[in-house]
């Protein structure tokens, strides 16, 4: 059975599924089906379905030229019927893992997938999650869901993990050309999945188990969170102290070893930041070791939105003006620069609070048009001349590299920059 499977993947024969076509799973369907594999892609979204049947691309990281191209030929394909897996030799699970509350995982899509896995699955077929979860779910939660009814790991089916690594609207670093860690349950499960990761990406990591794998993609991001979070204390800080947090960074950067700039912001958003370290504080505490840092780190960037607001407010005191009679402007809506992302996005909470505080809001992305929710309902505003001289502050929240800030300087009243966009300071800027 595995010497089967092993010279089907090298030859391309084994069908590829793919569970959640979303950001991760898409680029990855692409990607494989590209490379000769047929793919089906499956989702219970049926409007994402329908944009794939269609070659239309919903992804930043796949053009509608690269999905038509696979779907054309038959390469890729799309349903939201898992009866399709009982003819896929492989198996990959690229679901949302959400937050249940503030500090609990949600896996419960996770283990739909797995549970259609189990019922539907053809005898030896190679199952690996990319989800991102906490240390101990493919091993502890997932094995033993697929070993019902008696099934065996490494006679059944094969069960490996590899934790995505996708950064969303990077040209340098995409899917292919960033490292890929890899493990398996069993000694030929991690060489199956290192073989089948081998055609698409150009360097294969792999590791001693699931576990450490799991580990190794928490660890990343925990890292990213509690620098972010220390240097949006220090920017606090600085503030108080009348220093330039930007000038500060600027000057570290010039060591040439034990300094990594981080840079602060109006708050952390995203798939991955916001929420994946609490996935490791969680089983942490689960194990009697809180883990102290990554729950300050995130206390402290989900505070920054309503310490912009404070900041908005304290400009425009100086400016003799009230908050709650102020207009203000928000530029940018995503969670960060050039994508199409409002997943966890840092400028929605601050949108929603100006508005629960009674302030005459509106925004301007060029990527999104309108904002749709439950407390905010709004169109994205052109960035006229007379437009922008409306409005008592322009808040930068994110820095789209398309927009004319030289416009916004000359003819907004003032503006409070969150991300150094205007890096020489002037009379009309506010910095972070």
């Amino acid at each position: 059975m595995f010497t089967e499977l092993k010279v089907k993947i090298k030859k391309k024969k084994a069908r590829l599924a793919v569970i959640g076509l979303g950001y991760v799973g898409l680029p990855l369907a692409v990607s494989f089906a590209k490379k000769g594999f047929k793919v089906i892609g499956i989702d219970t979204d049926y409007d994402r379905v329908a944009h794939i049947k269609r070659g239309i691309s919903y992804i930043l990281d796949v053009t509608t030229a690269e999905l038509k191209n696979v779907t054309r030929n038959r390469r890729l394909e799309a349903t939201n019927n898992f009866r399709e897996l009982s003819s896929c030799g492989v198996i990959l699970i690229c679901v949302p893992t959400p937050l249940k509350r503030k500090y609990a995982p949600n896996i419960s899509y996770i283990l739909e997938a797995v549970k259609n896995i189990q019922q539907y699955h053809q005898k030896g077929a190679l199952i690996i999650l990319e989800s991102t979860t906490y240390p101990g779910t493919t091993e502890e939660v997932i094995l033993p869901i697929l070993e019902k009814k008696g099934k065996k790991c490494g006679r059944d089916f094969y069960l490996g993990f590899s934790p995505e690594r996708i950064d969303p609207g990077n040209k340098v670093y995409s899917l292919t050309e960033t490292p890929k860690v890899v493990s398996g349950v069993t000694r030929q499960c991690g060489e199956l999945v290192e073989i089948l990761y081998q055609h698409i990406i150009k360097k294969v990591v792999r590791v001693s188990s699931p576990r450490v794998a799991e580990t190794v993609k928490l660890l990343e991001n925990t890292f990213r969170i509690v620098n972010i979070g220390m240097i949006n204390e220090m920017a606090m800080m600085c503030q108080k102290l009348k220093v330039d947090i930007w000038e500060v960074i600027e000057a570290a950067k010039t060591k040439p070893f034990g300094f990594m700039p981080f840079y602060p912001g109006p708050g952390v958003g995203g798939h991955c930041i916001p929420k994946d370290p609490l996935y490791l504080y969680w089983k942490a505490k689960r194990l009697g070791y809180p883990i102290k840092f990554i729950k300050l780190a995130s206390d402290i960037n989900n505070h920054m939105p309503a310490y912009v607001v404070e900041r908005v407010r304290q400009i425009l005191k100086k400016q003799n003006k009230n908050l709650k009679q102020a207009r203000v402007l928000v530029l940018g809506a995503t969670y960060k620069n050039d994508v199409k992302d409002l997943r966890k996005s840092p400028a929605l909470d601050i949108i929603d609070r100006l508005l629960r505080t009674k302030v005459k809001v509106d925004y301007h992305d060029p990527y999104i048009p309108y904002l749709k929710f439950p407390h905010i309902n709004l169109k994205s505003v052109a960035l006229t001349k007379g437009n922008l001289a409306k409005f008592d502050c322009v808040v930068i929240a994110t820095d789209h590299r398309c927009v004319n800030y030289n416009s916004i300087l000359n003819n907004a009243k003032i503006i409070f920059d969150t991300r150094n966009v205007f890096k020489k300071p002037t009379r009309k800027v506010v910095k972070l």
